[in-house]
């Protein structure tokens, strides 16, 4: 009791102390009221804000009644403009009824400087952006301390383990400047030379370092930022090293803090990190039992799981299992059965027993669908991608479907711009299904310029919507799902103009329907030619079972062939016109057949994409040209290695034929024959220079193959080595795939993202040519996209 008035007491005292100068007045004490004579302003310091802006923000003027809640209130907001470190108040009585108030303030003082210290590895400008601060600006304590704390999460981030970081702030209080010092002590970047386990008697080596993300240094590691010890990092190691033996099993795993040593052989900056593991028994899944099931049997809960007897006693095994059981429930409705996995130790066979109890539940039906938050979007177009509809079983898989196939669309923002979720309702045995989507941008316009090894500098501009309305124009011509691309291309040795247009779902039916018009113009195809390609293409596209689209198009084309030189071979100029030029029609019908399983479409890492077309030129679809073409593609895509760093080897296959009706080799048009070389295929050799010649000049063939290997792996996100071997050769007779003309290369090359597309930057060396290509040389080739 004694220390509390104690404490009142000296509260008062400090209080009082504030106010040193005049108590505030309380006009009720007083007959008359108080009127403020004078309201004046003084400077603690350098005079870095204006009077009058001062004046602004006090709610008081000379002539008002004196007010102590304005006086408080006007604190406040000088406070809170954050341009003052000290505001008080002085009250001088003239009278009983005459006062005179002065606001004291303190500017803030202005940064003039901010300084770094011992930052020998990392720039002054890269550490100042980190801080957030900036010259000229008010300095407020607070930012300069938070500065600190985002520098030193930098420092970690990069791998810094030991830094030491301390702030000083010095204040001119002539000139009202303050010089801001951060003195960085970089400690040492320590290098992982090695890891090593023990007790690991059933676990590799390799196995366990692959789980961590601690990694030993190596040659690469000064690009991939790895190699370096990070005690966060590594603390979570060890509980991802727990985790994995539990998973395999070992479910008394145990890792001594005391036995975790880090030793410094022979430099202070290389650790050799020690980490013994006590395994234990390894422990298997003994019978499996199910309690409260009354709707399923137990043999058709046990084929719904994948877990067995016998399987090793994983958590995360039996967690899968699970839910596999409540889905089994959940796909006929009973979304509300409630499943949890009890172990029963088996003394007998040392095994593990499971009991699955099962609380089950009601069946559900869907009663109505309630969209939330589509701002753009129609909702026929989130109800059109929906595996459920009123009055179908509640089934939880479809509806988990469901919003996967939502969040395909790429409509709404990613990763939680799509939840599905089951609400109640007031009718029993009904449900009503919640849809709660936050829209993303689909609309892009991108410009720049780039360059590569066939089309030298190019400049172009493209418009993208993937959520484009045709006939809605008050909402920006979006929210119906439709697909826009408008893109413009002009450079040095080509130019382009396509638009191009997708219906997906023609006649609310899932089939898919669009057109592309366009007009190409290249000279990198030869020398001694131009060429125009004018025209447009017309499909429809259908998903017809699993993961295989099939798609149908007719396609009209007007080719040009101009500025034919005169060095050109015979069969060129031949078939020119009077007026130097050759201008056909290409009047074709294609079928095609898609499937893409691929787990990315950029870099993937495993998956494949197979692909077979056939056209049909010509004929009953009229035309300059007669001929039928089919060409096969395909890639695969294997993951060799996760750790250290991501490795892919893929395989890459091509082969086409393409024939005239009339039977003659010599009637398929040169412009459309085929042909190998370049950035796309054979990248030891120059553009088309694989397959027969005329005249000195690529003439093309009417059957081809390629097959190419390339082996990638990454060295710093986003850059990647790439080493690769390719092989092919065309022939100028139709279904000839006898390799006479047989040309392959090897190479490397490196793999860099730029803006969101890959840039490919290959080196190729031949290594068998045929006689019509004896004397190339190595080749540099750099292009933008994939190779498929």
């Amino acid at each position: 009791m004694l220390l509390t008035r104690v404490s009142l007491f000296l509260t008062a005292l400090l209080i009082g102390a504030t106010f040193s100068q005049a108590q505030p007045l309380n006009p009720q004490a007083s007959e008359a009221p108080v009127i403020v004579e004078r309201l004046d302003v003084r400077f603690d310091g350098v005079k870095s804000v204006s009077e009058a802006y001062i004046r602004g923000n006090i709610q008081m003027v000379a002539g008002d009644e004196y007010n102590q809640g304005k006086i408080d209130q006007s604190i406040r907001v000088l406070y809170g403009t954050r341009l003052f470190e000290f505001i008080e108040v002085d009250l001088e009585r003239l009278s009983d009824t005459r006062v005179i108030v002065t606001f004291v303030v303190r500017p803030k003082y202005k940064i003039e400087s901010i300084e770094f210290v011992g930052n020998d590895r990392i720039s002054n400008r890269r550490l100042l952006r980190e801080t957030e601060l900036r010259r000229g600006t008010f300095l407020d304590e607070f930012q300069v301390a938070s500065g600190l704390e985002k520098l030193r999460e930098y420092y970690l981030k990069k791998r810094f383990s030991n830094i030491n970081i301390d702030y000083n702030v010095v204040r001119d209080r002539v000139r009202g400047t303050a010089q801001v010092t951060y003195t960085i002590d970089e400690g040492v970047k320590i290098k992982v030379d090695d890891i090593r386990f023990y007790g690991n008697d059933s676990v590799g080596e390799r196995r366990l370092r692959g789980e961590m993300e601690t990694r030993e240094w190596w040659f690469f590691s000064w690009l991939t930022g790895g190699g370096k010890f990070n005690a966060d990092e590594f603390d979570e190691d060890l509980t991802l090293l727990e985790t994995f033996y539990k998973n395999e099993g070992y479910l008394d795993i145990n890792i001594p803090e005391e036995e975790v040593r880090l030793d410094f052989p022979d430099d202070e900056n290389e650790l050799i990190i020690h980490i013994t593991v006590e395994e234990g028994p390894r422990y298997y899944v003994g019978n499996i039992d199910f309690s409260g099931s009354t709707i399923y049997t137990a043999e058709e809960l046990r084929r719904s799981m994948r877990l067995q007897p016998g399987a090793v006693f994983s958590p995360e095994k039996i967690d899968e299992a699970v839910q596999a059981i409540r889905d089994y429930y959940g796909s006929q409705g009973y979304l509300e059965t409630f499943v949890r996995a009890e172990r029963r130790p088996n003394l007998t066979t040392r095994d593990i027993d499971l009991v699955f109890l099962i609380d089950e539940s009601d069946k559900f039906f869907v009663e109505s669908i309630n969209i939330d938050g589509n701002t753009k979007t129609k909702s026929r177009v989130i109800l059109r991608e929906l595996a459920l509809a009123p009055g179908d079983v509640f089934d939880t898989v479809r509806m988990r479907n469901s919003e996967e196939r939502l969040k395909a669309t790429r409509f709404f923002e990613d990763p939680a711009g799509v939840q599905l979720s089951p609400e109640d309702t007031n009718i029993p045995g009904r449900k009503d299904l919640r849809i709660a989507v936050r829209e993303g941008r689909t609309g892009n316009f991108t410009f720049g310029a780039g360059f590569s090894s066939l089309e030298n500098l190019v400049f172009f501009a493209e418009v993208t919507q993937g959520n484009f309305d045709i006939f809605n124009w008050r909402s920006g011509f979006q929210g119906d799902g439709q697909k826009l691309r408008l893109r413009f291309q002009i450079g040095s040795r080509s130019n382009e103009i396509v638009l191009a247009f997708e219906e997906p779902w023609l006649f609310e039916q899932r089939l898919g329907f669009g057109f592309e018009v366009y007009r190409r113009q290249s000279e990198f195809n030869s020398s001694l030619y131009d060429e125009l390609r004018t025209g447009f293409e017309i499909y429809l596209r259908k998903r017809l079972f699993e993961v295989v689209d099939g798609r149908i198009a007719y396609g009209l084309e007007n080719v040009q062939i101009d500025d034919i030189s005169s060095f050109a071979p015979p069969f060129l100029r031949e078939l020119a016109g009077p007026d130097g030029e050759i201008e056909e029609v290409v009047s074709k019908v294609s079928l095609l057949l898609l499937r893409d399983t691929r787990n990315r479409l950029v870099f993937p890492t495993r998956g494949s994409r197979y692909s077979v077309q056939q056209n049909f030129a010509g004929g009953i679809f009229g035309g300059d040209v007669d001929y039928y073409k089919v060409e096969f593609r395909g890639a695969r895509y294997f993951q060799t290695f996760r750790f250290p760093i991501e490795q892919t080897l893929s395989v890459l296959l091509r082969g086409g034929a393409i024939q005239p009706y009339s039977g003659n080799d010599e009637d398929v048009p040169f412009y459309d024959r085929f042909f190998l070389g370049g950035p796309q295929s054979l990248r030891g050799f120059d553009f088309r220079e694989v397959g027969p010649y005329e005249g000195g000049e690529p003439a093309g063939g009417n059957s081809y193959a390629m097959a190419s290997l390339e082996y990638t792996f990454t060295i710093a996100d986003p850059i990647r080595v790439a080493v690769f071997y390719d092989a092919g050769f065309v022939e100028p007779t139709s279904w000839d795939f006898s390799p006479e003309r047989y040309n392959d290369n090897f190479g490397f090359g490196l793999r860099i993202m730029v803006m969101g597309s890959p840039l490919r930057l290959d080196y190729g060396i031949p290594i068998t040519t045929s006689e019509d290509n004896e004397d190339v040389g190595n080749q540099f080739h750099f292009s933008f996209g994939s190779r498929f």
